[in-house]
């Protein structure tokens, strides 16, 4: 087990000192290495030295993706490259990733919280746990690989997909442990039961979920299925991947590591800082990063923070589940979707209109996304052999962008709802809230 008693159930007075000494170290080696940085503490009116404490961290400019996205894709680093072990990266609404970077003291000390999680659902080194998210640029995989190997526990690097295969190798290893998407560990209850497999023979007792947004309903769902508890784990690549905040065993909300990353809840409209208890944007401050801290990052998450000492003895502040966005990001099957990433791609093609919607659905605990795209009225034809190959082309380039598939159902002109205000794009089905 890997339980840092010492941070974790640190005073919040003794914790806020640590925060304010580690921000201020950090603003001090960004504005030194990130001409960015520099440039935008420079435009605030701050220099390093302004900086003594965790209450001056409100005084720092906020980090947007739109900041990541300006200086991709190497321009936010604050170490030299070949001081870079790995990359990994998350879809952008342009087509580009966002892209971050690890040093190793990054990898050891993402390990460490990965593994702290872990530990909070009660893997051991007797567990042998099976992770079924996506391995490759998405941190989910490698993220659970590292913390898992860190825990001690025996790890099966399955990654996603291949459900038969999941079901034999639970089976058969005895997984005690699964990882992966909510939405994925509801199918492949599913599977389980389709397959008649006898829950006897299964040792699964807890289930680590993250990436995506789901429900208490679908909670309990998954635990009747396949008998096990389910943990909430939270993460963002920007700020490390998975690991930045999990439930313990009274699931009263997710503990944040705020050792490493330090919480705010602002008004999404005014930057004001909120306090604990209401309902705002989640930002953090990474600020024992070494190749790739940011300062005040909006992560556009929309939550409550809770600064209660918890019956688990850790006085790390609790988040509550994520209710929506800030921003018109979708999170389907653990991948961020943006609409702008769809209208990219139609405003390409001779063919189609700019006028699209995008209907979100989940369909036997699986996320579905369809795309109704109207087509310019030369190409609406009664030729059912173009049409088809239209919407194989429209599919194959979503599908390319987006780094996720969609159906696509061509419509005729003039078929998609026009608003004078802002164009309705999404309808999501999900009931996430």
């Amino acid at each position: 087990m890997i339980w840092n008693e010492h941070y974790e159930c640190m005073e919040r007075e003794e914790l806020q000192k640590l925060q304010g000494q580690r921000v201020k170290e950090m603003v001090k080696r960004v504005y030194d290495t990130v001409p960015f940085y520099r440039n935008k503490l420079k435009e605030a009116g701050i220099e390093p030295g302004d900086i003594k404490g965790i209450e001056e961290l409100k005084k720092l400019p906020f980090t947007t993706k739109q900041d990541l996205r300006d200086n991709y894709p190497f321009g936010l680093f604050a170490v030299p490259q070949p001081e870079i072990v790995r990359f990994h990266a998350s879809s952008g609404t342009t087509g580009k990733p966002t892209v971050v970077g690890y040093t190793h003291n990054d990898i050891q000390m993402w390990s460490e919280v990965v593994a702290r999680s872990l530990t909070m659902a009660g893997v051991t080194k007797t567990d042998i746990i099976q992770v079924a998210y996506g391995y490759g640029l998405f941190t989910g995989g490698l993220g659970l690989h590292y913390g898992a190997e860190k825990v001690g526990a025996s790890v099966v690097p399955i990654s996603g997909g291949n459900t038969k295969k999941q079901l034999q190798l639970i089976e058969d290893f005895g997984s005690t442990v699964l990882a992966c998407t909510p939405s994925y560990a509801a199918f492949i209850g599913e599977s389980l039961v389709e397959e008649k497999i006898d829950p006897r023979k299964i040792k699964l007792k807890a289930g680590v979920f993250g990436a995506e947004p789901w429900t208490q309903e679908m909670r309990a769902q998954i635990e009747q299925v396949l008998g096990i508890k389910a943990y909430d784990i939270y993460g963002l690549t920007e700020i490390i991947g998975p690991g930045v905040s999990m439930e313990c065993q009274f699931q009263r909300g997710m503990h944040i590591f705020e050792d490493h990353f330090i919480p705010e809840i602002i008004n999404p409209d005014t930057g004001e800082v909120l306090p604990y208890g209401e309902l705002g944007e989640l930002v953090f401050t990474p600020a024992t990063k070494e190749a790739m801290p940011l300062i005040r990052y909006r992560t556009r998450d929309l939550t409550r923070l809770h600064a209660e000492q918890c019956e688990c003895g850790r006085t790390l502040v609790r988040m509550e589940k994520c209710v929506g966005r800030s921003d018109d990001m979708l999170i389907i099957r653990g991948v961020n979707v943006f609409p702008s990433q769809v209208e990219s791609v139609l405003l390409e093609m001779s063919e189609t209109k700019p006028h699209y919607l995008i209907v979100v659905d989940r369909e036997n605990n699986l996320d579905t996304m369809e795309i109704q795209v109207e087509i310019e009225e030369e190409f609406f034809s009664d030729e059912v052999k173009e049409l088809e190959g239209l919407r194989h082309r429209i599919k194959a380039n979503i599908s390319s962008t987006l780094g996720i598939s969609a159906s696509i159902r061509l419509v005729e002109p003039g078929t998609i709802e026009r608003s004078m205000g802002k164009a309705k794009r999404v309808i999501d089905k999900r009931n996430l809230q």
